[in-house]
C-alpha cells in the first residue's frame, strides 16, 4: 500500500503539495518579470546571423552550465567549437567531450520535438529516455551496476543528501508526472494572475519547470546524471510552452553561475519546516536568477537593435550625398567605426593610426591616400556629427540614436 512506501519516513518532503495561494509578494512580482520579459524577447526579430549568433551562444553556454555543475573541467569556448563540429579532444579528455555532445544532442532533440509539434508529455519512459541519452558512451566512467536510463537499485547522494529509496523510485517517478502533467487541472492550486490566457499558460509553466527539477534533485532516480537529467527535464518543460529558446536555457545558466548557493537553496528546500520541506524557496532563488538573467538579454537585444538602427541611419544619410570615392570611403569609415562596438556598452574609441586598418576595404581605400585624405574624411564626419573625436582617438556616435528610442 502507498502509505506503507518506505520514503514517507525518510523523504517526507517529497508530498507532491505546493499551495501557493500564500505564496509571498515578492515570487509573484518575479513571476511576474519573468513572463513579461519572456514576451519581450519572443516579440523580437533579429536578421538571420544575429539570430543565429545568439542562439548558438545561449545553448552552448546552457550546455557548458550543466556540466560545469558537475564538475566538467571544459571552457564554454571549448563546448562551443563542440557544438560547432571544430574540437577533437585527447583520449585523457574525450569523456568530457562525450558528456557535452550527449547534452547538447539532448537539447537538439528537445527543441526538434517541440518544432515537430511533439506534446512532450512528461513521463517516467521519457525521463529515463532523456538521461539514457546524457549517460550513452560514458559506461565505462560510472560506477558497477548502474545502466544509463535504468531506474537504480542502489542508494546515491550528493555529499550528505541522500536520494529517496530505490524501492520507491519508479513510483515516486511516476507520482511526479502525474502530479505536473496529469488531468487534475488543479497543479499546485495555481491562481490565475495573469491578464490572459497565454501568459498564464508561461507563468504556470515556469512554476511546473522548477519544480520538476527539484523533485527530481530530491528523488534522484538514476544512478548517475540525476542532476543534469533534472535540468534537461526543465528545458524541456520550458522548451514545449513555447518560451524563446534563449530564454529556456537560462535557468541552467543561474544555477551554474550561484553554484555553491544551488546546492545550498536545493538542500535548504528539503529541510524547511523541520524537515517536511518548502518549495517557496528554491522557486523564488530559481525565479530571480531566470528574471536577471532575461534583463541582460533584454538589455543585449536592445543593443543589436540600436546598432542595427545606427547602421540604417548612416546609409540613410549618405543616400543623400553625391556618389562619389570619396563618399563610399567616409561611409565605410563610419560604418567599420561603429563595428567596434561587439557588446553592450560605451561606444568603442580608436586611436587615430588605427582608423585604416579597421577591415581590408578600409586599408584598400587609404592605400594609395596622404594623412591629408584621412583629416579631411574625420573633419567631414565630425561636422555632420557622425563620429566624434575623443583626445586623439575616434568613435562612432552611436548615441544619437537615443533620440530616436520610443521610451
Amino acid at each position: 500500500m502507498t502509505n506503507e512506501r518506505h520514503y514517507r519516513k525518510t523523504h517526507p518532503w517529497v508530498n507532491f503539495t505546493l499551495d501557493l495561494r500564500d505564496a509571498p509578494p515578492r515570487l509573484w512580482v518575479l513571476l511576474g518579470q519573468v513572463v513579461a520579459r519572456c514576451e519581450q524577447l519572443a516579440a523580437a526579430t533579429l536578421p538571420p546571423e544575429q539570430s543565429q549568433k545568439m542562439n548558438l551562444m545561449i545553448v552552448t553556454r546552457g550546455a557548458h552550465s550543466t556540466i560545469a555543475i558537475e564538475g566538467s573541467t571544459l571552457t564554454e569556448d571549448e563546448v562551443r567549437a563542440i557544438a560547432e563540429g571544430r574540437l577533437e579532444l585527447p583520449p585523457s579528455r574525450e569523456h568530457l567531450q562525450r558528456e557535452a555532445d550527449n547534452v547538447l544532442r539532448s537539447y537538439a532533440a528537445i527543441l526538434n520535438s517541440v518544432r515537430a509539434g511533439d506534446p512532450l508529455l512528461l513521463t517516467p519512459e521519457r525521463i529515463g529516455q532523456l538521461n539514457g541519452g546524457i549517460l550513452e558512451g560514458l559506461e565505462d566512467h560510472l560506477e558497477d551496476g548502474i545502466v544509463p536510463g535504468k531506474v537504480r537499485t542502489q542508494t546515491v547522494g550528493v555529499g550528505r543528501y541522500r536520494g529517496a529509496p530505490a524501492e520507491d523510485c519508479q513510483y515516486l517517478l511516476a507520482r511526479l508526472c502525474q502530479w505536473l502533467d496529469g488531468d487534475s487541472g488543479d497543479w499546485a492550486r495555481f491562481p490565475s494572475i495573469m491578464e490572459d490566457r497565454r501568459s498564464n499558460q508561461v507563468a504556470k509553466a515556469i512554476l511546473q519547470a522548477i519544480v520538476a527539477h527539484l523533485y527530481l534533485a530530491w528523488i534522484h532516480p538514476f544512478g548517475d546524471g540525476n542532476g543534469r537529467t533534472a535540468r534537461a527535464v526543465e528545458y524541456m518543460l520550458l522548451a514545449r510552452a513555447k518560451l524563446p529558446t534563449v530564454a529556456s536555457h537560462l535557468p541552467t545558466t543561474h544555477y551554474a553561475l550561484t553554484r555553491q548557493e544551488y546546492y545550498r537553496q536545493l538542500d535548504r528546500a528539503s529541510r524547511a519546516k523541520s524537515g517536511k520541506g518548502d518549495i517557496i524557496g528554491f522557486l523564488t532563488y530559481a525565479l530571480q536568477g531566470f528574471a536577471d538573467g532575461l534583463q541582460t538579454h533584454c538589455v543585449y537585444l536592445a543593443w543589436v537593435q540600436s546598432m542595427l538602427a545606427w547602421e540604417h541611419f548612416v546609409h540613410d544619410g549618405f543616400r543623400g550625398e553625391r556618389a562619389s570615392r570619396s563618399m563610399v570611403r567616409r561611409r565605410d569609415l563610419v560604418l567599420a567605426l561603429g563595428r567596434q562596438n561587439t557588446t553592450p556598452g560605451p561606444p568603442v574609441a580608436v586611436p587615430r593610426w588605427k582608423l585604416t586598418a579597421l577591415n581590408e576595404a578600409l586599408a584598400e581605400h587609404y592605400e594609395d591616400r596622404s594623412v591629408k585624405t584621412l583629416s579631411r574624411d574625420l573633419a567631414w564626419l565630425t561636422e555632420r556629427h557622425l563620429i566624434q573625436k575623443k583626445t586623439e582617438d575616434y568613435q562612432a556616435n552611436i548615441e544619437l540614436m537615443g533620440a530616436f528610442r520610443l521610451g
